[in-house]
Formats: C-alpha cells, sequence, structure tokens
C-alpha cells in the first residue's frame, strides 16, 4: 500500500504557548519546584524590577543627603575642629584687619581667643559653633593658596570698585586650585549714601558674575558689627563643596610651632579630614618638604566652646591638668622610609658595571667641552647655556646660526664692553653723589637710557620664541633636510613607522639612566585602590594634636614669614617616592599668551606640593603612543610629563611661569592623569621634497636627500603625500638625490612628498623642591585707603 508522505515545503505552523493561559500555582505544580537557568542566574545577580531599582536610588540619595547634612551640622562644634575660614583681600585696600575687627565684634557674647600663630579663634554661642579665622599676608600669592588648601570658606574682601587686577589673578588662581565655599563682602561702603550703595553693589555684581555665577556670588556689605553677625550666620550655614584631594589626607594648620635645637620640632593644630593619621606615616610640610614622626600627642584643647555644661568644663580641666596622651608612637619595623630614589644595581644585567657619579659628571664635562655652537655675537658664555636650538636638541649642528660666532669669540668681544662699563661705574661713583638727577616730569625722555633698561636679550628670546611658534603652526614638524650632514647621521635616532597607532613599540627600549632612579608599580591602579581604602590607626580627625617631626633643618625655620600659615598634609603610602608624572593641563583664560616651549622650567602647584621642573608636552590622545609637542598652545589641551613624587588623583594641578624680576603668572590649569613611566612621547619629523616629471602613479622626487646612499638607508620607510597618497621609493637616480617613487594613485603637480620619522623624547631629571616665593602683589596694610565713591549729583541735574 502507498502511503503520503509530507515533503520538505509543508507548512509548518507555529506551536501554541500553552504556558500563557495556565496560573501560576499549576505552573509550580508542573515544575514541581524546578527553577530555570536564567531565573535562578537573575536570582543570583540581584537582578532587580524596576520599581525596586528606583526604591534603592531614592533610598542612597536620601542617605548621602542625610549624610552632608550631619556632616554640615557637625562642623565647628565641641567634638570637631573649629569651622576655618580664610580672609582674602581682591583689593589694594581692603583691609583683612578691618574684616576680622568687625567679626570679632559681631555680638556680645562672643568668646575670641588667639593661637600664637596667629589664627582668631571665635565661639558663637548662641549658634554653638566655633570659628578660626586666619589672614595670609595681602598679595602673597604662595600664602593664600596654603590656606585655601585647608580652609573650609574662603571670604573675599571687595573695595567700594570691585576686585583690582591683582586680586583677579589671586582670584583665578584660588578658583582653579579648588575651594570648598565662598562668601563676599565688601568694604568701605558705609561712608556713601543708599543711592550709591546700591549702584555699587551692582556693578561689582556684574564684576564677578563671570566669576561666581549667580548662586555663590551674593555680596554682604561689611560695614557694622549688625552685618558681622548676619555674615558669620551665612558662612557657618553655608553650602560645603568637597575637596577630594583634601578630603582623602588628614591635614591641619599649625596653630602652635616649638623649634629648638633636639632632634624633633612640634606642630600643634587641629586633625582635619576624613582619615586618622598615624606616627609611622609621612607627612608633608607645604613648602617645607617630606619628614617622619617620632610620636603624635593629644593636649587639651585650648579653643573650646563656649557656653558648654559643667560636666563637660570639668573633664577638660582635668585632662588640661593631666599631662599629655600619647596618640601614635613611630613604630621602626613599619615606619616609612623617607627614600625617594631607587638605588640602581652596580650591575646592569650582569655585564659592565653602572658608571659612577664622577664618570657621568667627567662625560658630561668632556661633552660640554666637545660641543661648540654658533651664537650671535656679543653673547657671553653664560647667556650661550640657555639658547635652545630651533629643534630642541643642542647637538644638532644644523639647527645653528648661520651668522653667528663661537662661545669663546663671544667671551673675547664681551671683555672690551665690560671694562668699558666698570670705567663708567667708577667715574659716576667718582662724583660722590652731590649731584641730584632731574624727575621724571622735568627732563626730557633720554633715548639711550631706555635702550640701557631694556633687556635685549629677553627681547631677542621671546621673538625667536614666537617665530619658531608660528612657523610650527603653520608647518608643523617639517624640518629641512642638511646638505654637510648625511640624512643617515643627522636621524640615526629616528626610526619609521608602518602605522603610528597599530606598530608595535617596546617601552623598555634604551631608557635613559634617570629611568633607573624612578619607581615603577606593576598595577598602579590597584595600588592606588589600597592606599586610600587603608585605614591606619592613630589619631582621628577632630583631635587638637601635636606633632613631633624629625630633623627639619634650622634655616626653614628661620626663613619662615611668621604670618603665613604652615600647613601640614599627610601622605598616603608611597608619595614621597619618584615617579614619571602625567598632567593634562590647558592654557589659562587670564594668563599671558606668551610661547612656552617644551623643556621650559616651570613651577608647578600638584595638590598640596609645588615644585619646578621641565616638562615635555605630548597629545593627549588615546593608544600607546603619544606625538610631542614642541610648543604649549593655547587652543588645546596637553600632557605634561615630567619626574615628580608619585600623587594619587584626583588632585588639581597650576602651572606658573617665572619672569624675570621673580614674579610668577598663572599659566595653565589641569588635573593629575597618571603616574606611568611606560607613556611612550615621540617626536616626529616630516622630510619633504617636491615631485616633478610625473607620469600618473609614478614620479621623480627631488630636494628629499642629497645623496644615494640616504636614499638607500631610507627606501623601506612608507612615503606620504599631503593630499593622502601612499607610496615608497622605488629606486635612486643619479648620485644627487634624485628618486623614482610609487604611490597608490595619480599625483598632482601640487603635491608634496612627506617622510615621517619618530624618535622616543624623555623628560630630563630637573626636579627641584625648593621654589622661591614670588614677591607680594600688594600689601593691604600699607596700601592706601579704600577710594571714596563719586559725590551724588544733585537732583535737578540730569545725567547724560
Amino acid at each position: 500500500m502507498h502511503s503520503h508522505r509530507a515533503s520538505s515545503l509543508k507548512q509548518q505552523n507555529k506551536q501554541h504557548k500553552t504556558g500563557r493561559h495556565k496560573s501560576n500555582r499549576s505552573l509550580d505544580n508542573i515544575s514541581k519546584g524546578k527553577v530555570q537557568l536564567k531565573a535562578l542566574t537573575r536570582r543570583k545577580q540581584h537582578d532587580q524590577k524596576r520599581h525596586e531599582r528606583r526604591l534603592q536610588a531614592r533610598q542612597i540619595r536620601a542617605n548621602k543627603r542625610q549624610e552632608a547634612l550631619n556632616r554640615r551640622r557637625a562642623l565647628g562644634t565641641a567634638s570637631t575642629p573649629p569651622f576655618l575660614v580664610a580672609l582674602v583681600p581682591l583689593h589694594g585696600g581692603a583691609s583683612a584687619r578691618e574684616a576680622l575687627a568687625l567679626l570679632t565684634a559681631a555680638e556680645a557674647d562672643l568668646t575670641v581667643t588667639q593661637s600664637p600663630q596667629g589664627v582668631t579663634h571665635i565661639s558663637v554661642g548662641r549658634l554653638r559653633r566655633r570659628l578660626a579665622v586666619i589672614s595670609p599676608p595681602g598679595g602673597d600669592l604662595y600664602a593664600t593658596l596654603d590656606a585655601v588648601k585647608v580652609a573650609d570658606c574662603v571670604l573675599f574682601l571687595l573695595g567700594p570698585d570691585g576686585a583690582d587686577e591683582e586680586g583677579t589673578r589671586i582670584l583665578s588662581a584660588v578658583f582653579a586650585h579648588g575651594v570648598s565655599s565662598t562668601m563676599l563682602a565688601v568694604l568701605g561702603l558705609q561712608h556713601a549714601t543708599p543711592k550709591r550703595q546700591s549702584e555699587a553693589k551692582k556693578q561689582i555684581q556684574k564684576q564677578l558674575e563671570r566669576w561666581f555665577g549667580s548662586q555663590d556670588g551674593r555680596l554682604h556689605v561689611l560695614a557694622a558689627p549688625s552685618d558681622a553677625s548676619a555674615l558669620l550666620h551665612h558662612v557657618t550655614n553655608g553650602k560645603l563643596r568637597p575637596v577630594t584631594f583634601r578630603e582623602r589626607r588628614p591635614h591641619l594648620l599649625a596653630e602652635r610651632l616649638q623649634f629648638e635645637p633636639d632632634p624633633e620640632q612640634q606642630v600643634s593644630g587641629y586633625l582635619r579630614g576624613r582619615r586618622p593619621l598615624s606616627a609611622s606615616r609621612l607627612v608633608h610640610v607645604c613648602g617645607w618638604g617630606d619628614y617622619q614622626l617620632s610620636e603624635i600627642t593629644g593636649p587639651a584643647d585650648p579653643h573650646p566652646l563656649a557656653g558648654r555644661s559643667r560636666a563637660t568644663a570639668a573633664a577638660d580641666q582635668a585632662m588640661a591638668d593631666a599631662e599629655e596622651r600619647v596618640l601614635s608612637r613611630a613604630d621602626p619595623a613599619i615606619q616609612e622610609s623617607l627614600q625617594a630614589e631607587n638605588m640602581p644595581d652596580e650591575q646592569m644585567d650582569g655585564d659592565e658595571p653602572w658608571p659612577d657619579d664622577d664618570a657621568l659628571r667627567d662625560a658630561e664635562t668632556l661633552n660640554r667641552v666637545a660641543r661648540r655652537k654658533r651664537v650671535p655675537r656679543g653673547t657671553s658664555e653664560y647667556q650661550a647655556a640657555w639658547i635652545v636650538d630651533s629643534d630642541g636638541e643642542a647637538d644638532q649642528p644644523d639647527d645653528a646660526d648661520s651668522d653667528g660666532m663661537s662661545c669663546d669669540d663671544a667671551d673675547e668681544a664681551a671683555a672690551p664692553a665690560a671694562a668699558d662699563d666698570d670705567e663708567d661705574s667708577a667715574s659716576d661713583d667718582g662724583d660722590g653723589g652731590a649731584s641730584v638727577a632731574p624727575t621724571e616730569s622735568e627732563a626730557a625722555v633720554d633715548d639711550d637710557k631706555y635702550d640701557r633698561d631694556m633687556d635685549l636679550d629677553e627681547e631677542a628670546t621671546t621673538l625667536k620664541k614666537i617665530r619658531e611658534a608660528r612657523e610650527d603652526e603653520q608647518f608643523p614638524d617639517e624640518v629641512d633636510t642638511p646638505k654637510e650632514v648625511p640624512a643617515r647621521v643627522r636621524f640615526q635616532k629616528y626610526r619609521g613607522l608602518a602605522s603610528f597607532r597599530a606598530s608595535p613599540w617596546d617601552p623598555k627600549e634604551n631608557l635613559p639612566a634617570d629611568y633607573a632612579r624612578c619607581f615603577q608599580f606593576a598595577n598602579f591602579e590597584r595600588t592606588r585602590r589600597l592606599a586610600l581604602a587603608e585605614e591606619p590607626e592613630g589619631a582621628q580627625p577632630g583631635q587638637y594634636v601635636s606633632l613631633r617631626l624629625l630633623n627639619v633643618p634650622s634655616y626653614l625655620w628661620s626663613s619662615r614669614d611668621p604670618a603665613a600659615p604652615l600647613v601640614v598634609f599627610g601622605l598616603l603610602a608611597h608619595e614621597q617616592k619618584m615617579s614619571v608624572l602625567n598632567c593634562v593641563i590647558q592654557r589659562h583664560a587670564s594668563g599671558h599668551q606668551r610661547p612656552i616651549r617644551a623643556k621650559e622650567r616651570l613651577v608647578f602647584h600638584v595638590g598640596f606640593r609645588r615644585f619646578a621642573a621641565a616638562p615635555v608636552f605630548s597629545q593627549h590622545t588615546n593608544g600607546d603612543k603619544h606625538k610631542m609637542e614642541r610648543f604649549f598652545r593655547a587652543d588645546s589641551a596637553v600632557v605634561a610629563t615630567m619626574f615628580a613624587p608619585i600623587v594619587y588623583g584626583p588632585a588639581p594641578v597650576l602651572v606658573m611661569q617665572e619672569d624675570r624680576d621673580g614674579s610668577q603668572d598663572l599659566v595653565a590649569t589641569g588635573s593629575v592623569l597618571s603616574v606611568n613611566p611606560d607613556r611612550i612621547v615621540t617626536k616626529r619629523v616630516v622630510l619633504s621634497g617636491h615631485p616633478f616629471k610625473i607620469n600618473k602613479r609614478s614620479a621623480v622626487a627631488r630636494y628629499m636627500f642629497f645623496n644615494r646612499e640616504d636614499i638607500m638607508w631610507f627606501k623601506p620607510i612608507e612615503l606620504r603625500t599631503k593630499y593622502g597618497r601612499r607610496g615608497n621609493i622605488k629606486e635612486p637616480l643619479g648620485t644627487h638625490g634624485h628618486m623614482k617613487v610609487v604611490f597608490n594613485g595619480p599625483l598632482n603637480s601640487q603635491d608634496t612628498i612627506l617622510m615621517m620619522l619618530y624618535k622616543r623624547m624623555f623628560p630630563k631629571w630637573t626636579y627641584d623642591p625648593c621654589v622661591a616665593a614670588p614677591p607680594a602683589l600688594y600689601n593691604p596694610e600699607r596700601a592706601a585707603p579704600l577710594p571714596p565713591l563719586p559725590e551724588e549729583a544733585d537732583d535737578d541735574m540730569v545725567d547724560t
């Protein structure tokens, strides 16, 4: 019998889903307790439903809000450090002393005390809060930044016309460094009419609106004790922004200093932050360096909160009568060492021994003697040492000036001029100083004197930088192939890359000797997390403690400014060790726009540290290789690479440039990117050639090389054009540098043939922790009084 069989083209209908119409109870009976794998995995990962996620987010938000509220309410109480306020004048006539006098006389029940270091403590019984007010020297940029590092609130003092030019510079530096809370107070408006006061406040509001915004830009007129009382209320109840680098490290403001000839010096103050401080850890004194601790003691609080109960006062008095408690004592087994540099092995991979300091010094001296640079006529040896060649390397023969002369000839030419100057000075001294020079208004402008006062070397150097920066912007990385030196010798340290992104480059290849002195971690991010998560045993935040520092030099104590605040920060694990620090920086809007060249000395303020270094600039891009920037341009962010101590981010970075008169200008701001010695910074050199005798895809190129051997040496490197063609060298033609090139498409007669060469650049060991403070911008205590407001016009006069 024949039976029907379904073919492959038979229609297959979708099966009915039998589980939809069944209840959950019937499905549980059918499964008999069995759980599907997907449901089990979801339950294992705590996969929540939508309403559960919303509830959890609402709870987390409420907990954070309550935690912030409790932290703000606890500031300035009996169990927490006093609320620290820094008075920063932004006008030459705004006096911090006048503002402090008004704050101390705000209310009748205030208890005012003062520490030996000039910190004024105000205990407000009505608010049950206590404040500590510091006033760094007016116009002192470093003292202001040190005060802002530990202040809970910064009270900016303005004049009747707002902030002047110097105050704007201080304001920009403070905002770039980071501040928790800000307040604005105007001085000198009490002598004007109400109408003029309103107009002056409107003008100041417009001036500072771009700095503070609409919320933080509220102005307070500080003219009477009632105004000071309202200001105290706003200061203690203001919104606080967390400063991450400060909260993650224990820190204190020195309220009492004891310096004796013995090896221990004592620094006392309120311990702030959210982490305890152990005596086995290191501390960093801003401007002094890193030091070890012998022990941490807890004396009685010298500035208690007024209006406490009798039992609390009796307990504090008993504690004051007793001896100081030892909160933490250094353990020699786990105490952190002050070693900042790595000590390289005597044998380098079992081969020849590592050269000692004498050998390195002799080699450097021999290299300096053998190198001869051509410099402008009349340049001394000291000035010639600062002249940098256009390619960034002093030993390049093709970068020397064609119309210059050697250093020895310059010294001989400068000798007669120096003798003439000596004769002129001797003749001036022989007059006895009896004649009186006419004033500027009486005498005419002396062109010769003006020319003598002008620094021609600085003018020439700046003009040279401007021209080089403009040329680098118009023709990036393009250099001319020298005719006197073979290209294979001139560019022997360079290499070609098939792909800048994908071609391999060993980060450990041909490292300089300075890299053996710095530290590197196998996993820096893991080390950072462990250092931040560590909770050492020691003094808890909020206590009044005394730190006993070891081996502090006496010259630091004798040379310090007594009016400047002294700030101490506790270091995390490994933060005293040297490594390669990478910072992302961008040009500051208010700074000068003079060109800044790579490897130029700059002053860095990285978190709680300040030091000087000559960094190498590179592009802020992804990948394992980064192109070096010869100049710090104003339209893009760059990465500054230098040897510096390890700093765990996030941390703010301020970059300042020193002038010849000692002043410093804020030129860039940014943050810490990473601590990685393996960051590859490559310097690119572009050799250009011109095509002629073009035959579609092939052509004859010239002016890139000038001999046949160079063409054969660079033959494996790929060529590119400005119009996007790719090709290579096929063969040399003749002996004068002509070569036949082939590209992947038709070549244009207006195109330019390029060959890109790369070399890794390393930063120099130019780290200098001793940075001289710039001169004060102004001193409000000795400045002229505040300028009066213009008199009010008559009512019958019409303003036009």
